[in-house]
């Protein structure tokens, strides 16, 4: 998952494959912080940075999804 994400295609993707993936994220940031805590392994902190950027970018599209979701269920 180290890959970058473009929005676009992160826009595309269903919720569930979206959680899916905030998931996996979490995972990952999490072991990036045992390795930088704990092990001092990490020798790139930025990943941290960045891992946390694409939890709240996909959290971000979730909402917005939720959001667009029950303005059409309003509206019907």
């Amino acid at each position: 998952m180290a890959s970058k994400l473009k929005l676009q295609e992160i826009r595309e993707k269903t919720v569930e494959e979206l959680k899916e993936q905030v998931l996996n994220f979490k995972k990952e940031l999490f072991s990036f912080r045992m390795k930088h805590n704990k092990m001092n392994q990490l020798e790139d902190t930025s990943q941290i940075r960045e891992t946390k950027r694409k939890i709240a970018q996909i959290k971000t599209i979730i909402r917005e999804q939720e959001l667009k979701a029950n303005k059409e269920v309003k509206n019907a």
